[in-house]
C-alpha cells in the first residue's frame, strides 16, 4: 500500500532507471525529462517520460470492497488498484540516429530489470516534491511490460498532443500501484467468550456405489 504520491514517484523513478541504463551503448549527455513529448524537437539528445493514462487495474480493482457499513461506517481502509500507461520518446540526430539507439537503450534496460527496485524509488522520493512518498515500503512491486499499439491506436494518441509532430516512441505499462486511504477503520467488536461444539450430522447419506452393505463382507466380495 502507498499514499498518494505513489503516480508521481514511479514516474519518477522510471526516469531514473532510464537515466542509469544508457551505457555502455550511448557516451552522450542526454536529459531524461518527466513530461510530455515537447511540441518543438530539442536539439540535445532528450528521452521525455510522459504519464498519458491512469487506468483500474482490472484484476485487483473491486479486491476490497465493501469497504463501509450500510451505516456508512468505515470497516477497512480502501485501496485503489491502479494501472499507469507511459510514452517514451526519442529524441537526437536522425543523421547519427541518435533517437533510435537511445530507444534500443530504453527498451534493453526496461526488458532486462522490469520491475523498479526499492533503491530506485528510495532514490526517487529522496527530491523535495516527492518527500513523503512511501512507494519504498509497498509489499507491491512496480513492474513494466511493453504495450503493443497499431497503427491506429499509435496516431490516436498522438493526436491527443495538440500540434505536437510525432516521433519515435514505445509505450510501457506500470503495474500495480496500490493508493491507500488515509481514513481510520472501526475497531471490531471484541470476542468475550468463545463456544466450541461438535453436533452430529443425522441426514448422512452415502452415495451408490453399486455394491450392497447387507450382502457385502470386508474384502468387498458377497459373503
Amino acid at each position: 500500500m502507498s499514499n498518494a504520491l505513489a503516480i508521481a514517484t514511479v514516474t519518477q523513478a522510471l526516469a531514473l532507471q532510464i537515466g542509469q541504463n544508457l551505457r555502455p551503448e550511448i557516451d552522450l549527455a542526454v536529459n531524461v525529462e518527466t513530461r510530455r513529448p515537447p511540441a518543438e524537437p530539442p536539439a540535445d539528445p532528450t528521452i521525455t517520460v510522459f504519464l498519458y493514462q491512469v487506468t483500474p487495474n482490472a484484476a485487483l480493482r473491486n479486491q476490497d470492497l465493501p469497504t463501509r457499513a450500510p451505516d456508512g461506517t468505515l470497516l477497512k481502509r480502501p485501496a485503489a488498484a491502479l494501472d499507469l500507461h507511459y510514452l517514451i520518446t526519442c529524441y537526437g540526430d536522425e543523421m547519427e540516429l541518435v533517437g533510435q539507439r537511445l530507444l534500443g537503450c530504453v527498451v534493453r534496460a526496461l526488458h532486462e530489470t522490469p520491475v523498479l527496485s526499492r533503491e530506485l524509488i528510495e532514490a526517487a522520493a529522496a527530491l523535495p516534491h516527492l518527500a513523503g512518498s512511501d512507494l519504498a515500503s509497498s509489499a507491491q512491486r512496480v513492474r513494466f511490460t511493453p504495450t503493443q499499439m497499431d497503427v491506429d491506436e499509435t496516431s490516436k494518441l498522438w493526436g491527443m498532443l495538440h500540434q505536437t509532430p510525432y516521433a519515435l516512441s514505445v509505450v510501457y505499462q506500470a503495474a500495480l500501484v496500490l493508493l491507500e486511504g488515509t481514513g481510520t477503520p472501526v475497531e471490531g467488536e471484541p470476542v468475550l467468550h468463545r463456544t466450541v461444539r461438535a453436533l452430529p450430522d443425522r441426514n448422512v447419506q452415502l452415495a451408490a456405489s453399486g455394491r450392497d452393505p447387507a450382502r457385502d463382507g470386508p474384502g468387498g466380495r458377497a459373503s
